[in-house]
């Protein structure tokens, strides 16, 4: 790639008149030298997949193997349907989406890990709810993710995407800074404007810890999916109306490095601290461990 950070992205488009997304095919085409042509044609079937992911967490049965979630997603479209909403229709149709790709992903369904597969919900579920409120063509959506991929592409080698490096700011962190800024890109803002996206999403998240209860991607990470897209659209809104990140975005993903590097390992996906340590916590840990136990010696 021609780039390794997000204000070389932006010198590269505003010097070749271009999007994040029509650069990242060009790069991507080159360095696997392929034609551009399949490039878009792999990106537009995973595309498919999460699109399928948000139909199925919506319409079919979504409990996960160890029973802990399910069906959250269908719950929230339910209430949109019902009347209005405290955080917007808008807001609330994402969270939907976002929510039902994770328990798609949590009931070991075919999802899109974006960029991981414990923050699988939040790009899907800012894309095809805003596909379609704003009536766009796949093709459209599908330059959108190669915006994504790009943001993502700087961020994984700058800093982490890894829950298990960096705690969960990499994970939920990532995917919202990627979501914003391709949904200033899908909205009609400048790379300039999306790269700025990047940074007021990453601050909301800096310092957010990893810690599943039981070590499955399913409790907060799941709930963290949903809110996440909500982030996603803020910040995208920000940026298109102007505000800027005080701290150029580039600086800001080198703060989660710094911050995941001190982060201490019980909160880095180990199930030792946080809300995994509650009693709660502990308790469901406790339970699953008895079931999987009794199976175990059924079998």
């Amino acid at each position: 790639m021609r780039f390794s950070h997000l204000h070389e992205i932006s010198a590269l488009c505003a010097k070749g008149s271009t999007t994040i997304g029509r650069l990242m095919i060009q790069e991507q085409a080159q360095e696997t030298n392929t034609s551009e042509e399949e490039i878009f044609r792999q990106m537009s079937d995973y595309y498919e997949v999460m699109k399928e992911a948000v139909h199925r967490g919506q319409t079919q049965d979504t409990v996960s193997r160890s029973g802990l979630t399910g069906g959250d997603g269908k719950r929230l479209a339910e209430y949109l349907r019902a009347g209005e909403t405290c955080s917007g229709d808008a807001s609330a149709l994402a969270m939907a989406y976002a929510l039902s790709v994770s328990e798609v992903n949590a009931s070991m369904g075919r999802i899109v890990a974006t960029p991981t597969a414990g923050s699988c919900g939040v790009i899907p579920g800012v894309f095809i709810s805003a596909q379609e409120r704003f009536g766009w063509d796949d093709e459209h959506m599908v330059r959108g993710l190669f915006a994504a991929g790009a943001i993502g592409y700087v961020i994984a080698n700058n800093s982490f995407i890894s829950g298990a490096e960096g705690g969960c700011q990499a994970e939920i962190g990532s995917a919202i800074g990627m979501a914003a800024g391709a949904m200033v890109e899908l909205r009609g803002g400048t790379p300039e404007q999306a790269i700025h996206a990047v940074g007021l999403a990453l601050k909301n998240t800096l310092g957010l810890i990893c810690d599943p209860v039981a070590g499955l991607v399913e409790i907060p990470c799941i709930v963290r999916n949903g809110l996440g897209a909500v982030t996603a659209l803020a910040a995208a809104d920000m940026a298109l109306a102007g505000v800027r990140s005080a701290i150029p975005s580039d600086e800001v993903i080198d703060v989660m490095l710094e911050v995941g590097s001190a982060m201490p390992s019980k909160h880095r996906e180990t199930a030792k601290g946080g809300l995994a340590q509650t009693p709660t916590g502990k308790r469901l840990t406790e339970s699953l461990t008895r079931n999987a136990s009794t199976k175990n010696k059924k079998s």
